[in-house]
């Protein structure tokens, strides 16, 4: 950006910054869809939120610590109709954000579908269309 010098006191003065290059794939979506989850390597489910969604992956909230390149089974939930339905995949921990929300017993993660199947995918897709 250029900065104006005139002498007009109305003139705006604008200063550089820094640009934020969007990395992504795909485009994000925000959603808000309860999910349900659990390692893959484990039988208890515990509860979260879906924040927002895209192809590629999703942005969760999760009430536990979880480290970053485990990998989880989910089925996020949602209406179709007058039913509820569910998306089931298979997802990795690939960034966290521990500090955000942990006072309140939330955790943000960043998590990339490893597994899903196609009818799923399309899901998933219809979802994000409508958002």
């Amino acid at each position: 950006m250029e900065k104006l010098t005139g002498n007009n006191p109305s003139e705006m003065h604008t200063r550089k910054g820094l640009l934020a290059l969007e990395r992504r794939k795909y485009p994000r979506f925000n959603v808000e869809l309860p999910l349900d989850y659990s390692r893959t390597d484990g039988e208890e489910t515990y509860g979260g939120i879906v924040a927002n969604a895209s192809e590629g992956g999703i942005l969760v909230y999760l009430p536990e610590r979880i480290e970053v390149g485990a990998l989880l089974k989910i089925e996020i939930i949602y209406v179709r109709g007058l039913e509820l339905d569910t998306i089931k995949a298979t997802v990795k921990v690939v960034w966290s954000d521990l500090t955000n929300m942990e006072n309140w017993g939330e955790h943000r993660y960043g998590l990339q579908f490893q597994s899903i199947d196609e009818k799923d995918f399309g899901r998933l897709r219809m979802i994000l269309k409508e958002a």
